[in-house]
């Protein structure tokens, strides 16, 4: 199932202790995503000598990057508290009204998955966001009144992997909008070396440059091989992470050098050898595979295509020569038109 695949950017349920433990709590711990690093500090400086609340905070880009983190050292450098929900956790407006109503002046609200809160709670959320107040109406029918409530102020912080999904009304009240960036190796292993640290975990540079290579642009994935390769270390290496302990590690796992597992070949493989390379659909795919067409589209096609490995065209996926090459076959004459692989590590890494 792709919720137990270990390169999936999603949380499983294992990652939950070790995330928050290996979380940094401060700005300045937070590795990568300079730019915004750069404004939020600004942001939040302002903000403090003010003595006012953050304006709203939108934050987008691919699950696994680090947004949850994000809005808890917000909350941290401001020095409120923070409250945590997701979109489909609020059913009714009355329990986005309840959340709203403990909440102190300066606190952080922080939504995950914003993008699939319903559009009644969404209407309950805008004036809470515009003018810090909650509109509650009383009674039914002709009886039926509304009652105005005000809010503390206070700064909402909300997530999503699918930003084309919100609402115009709801984007446009985000008074700061950040898109997180994909990581490259030498930020992955930076983060590696602090979670090593944490966990006790003795390390050679070259075994933690060897899981960033694999590890997608993503911390998260990062963190979890990284707990694979401690298990593989301690039983077989003395329990120390190498590179070649490193690879073996992710070898067992069945993960190559640009972060590819089976799932991701056998999908490859079924587009070169049953549909000599393609166009092929994406429900024909879906079928030749066993695997669900949004799983296929949402989670594994989107690295694929980052390597260049696919390409989408009118009449349906096309494997690239990249493809070939990286399976070991020998692309037909006027394949798919060559593209530019993206590295996630230098040559000397591979």
């Amino acid at each position: 199932m792709e919720s137990e695949r270990i390169m999936t950017s999603g949380v499983h349920r294992e990652d939950g202790e070790i995330e928050l433990s290996l979380r940094p709590k401060a700005l300045r711990d937070y590795v990568g995503q300079a730019a915004i690093k750069e404004s939020l500090s600004i942001y939040i400086k302002a903000a403090l000598e003010r003595r006012d609340a953050l304006d709203h905070m939108l934050l987008y880009g691919p699950p696994g990057l680090g947004k949850t983190t994000l809005a808890c050292i917000v909350a941290a450098e401001m020095g409120q508290n923070v409250r945590i929900t997701s979109g489909p956790a609020i059913d009714r407006p009355g329990d986005l009204a309840s959340i709203l109503t403990n909440l102190n002046a300066g606190d952080v609200l922080f939504i995950d998955e914003i993008h699939r809160l319903s559009r009644s709670v969404e209407e309950v959320l805008y004036p809470a966001m515009e003018d810090g107040a909650l509109d509650i109406m009383i009674g039914k029918g002709p009886t039926a009144r509304s009652l105005r409530l005000d809010l503390p102020r206070f700064t909402l912080i909300g997530a999503t992997t699918r930003a084309g999904q919100l609402s115009a009304p709801l984007r446009d009240r985000f008074g700061i909008t950040f898109r997180l960036q994909m990581y490259t190796p030498q930020e992955l292993a930076q983060i590696l070396k602090r979670s090593a640290d944490i966990l006790g975990m003795p390390f050679d540079e070259d075994g933690i440059l060897e899981i960033a290579g694999r590890s997608r642009g993503t911390p998260r994935i990062a963190n979890r091989m990284l707990k694979r390769v401690r298990d593989y270390a301690q039983v077989k290496a003395e329990g120390r992470i190498t590179r070649a302990v490193a690879r073996e590690g992710l070898d067992m796992l069945d993960v190559d050098g640009l972060g590819l597992d089976q799932v991701d070949r056998a999908v490859l493989a079924t587009m070169i050898d049953k549909f000599s390379g393609g166009p092929v659909g994406l429900d024909t795919l879906a079928a030749s595979t066993g695997e669900d067409a949004v799983t296929i589209e949402d989670v594994y096609e989107p690295y694929l295509l980052q390597l260049g490995f696919i390409q989408r065209t009118p009449r349906g996926r096309v494997a690239t020569d990249l493809a070939y090459r990286h399976l070991g076959r020998t692309a037909p004459a006027g394949n798919a038109p060559k593209s530019e692989q993206v590295r996630f590590f230098d040559d000397e890494d591979k």
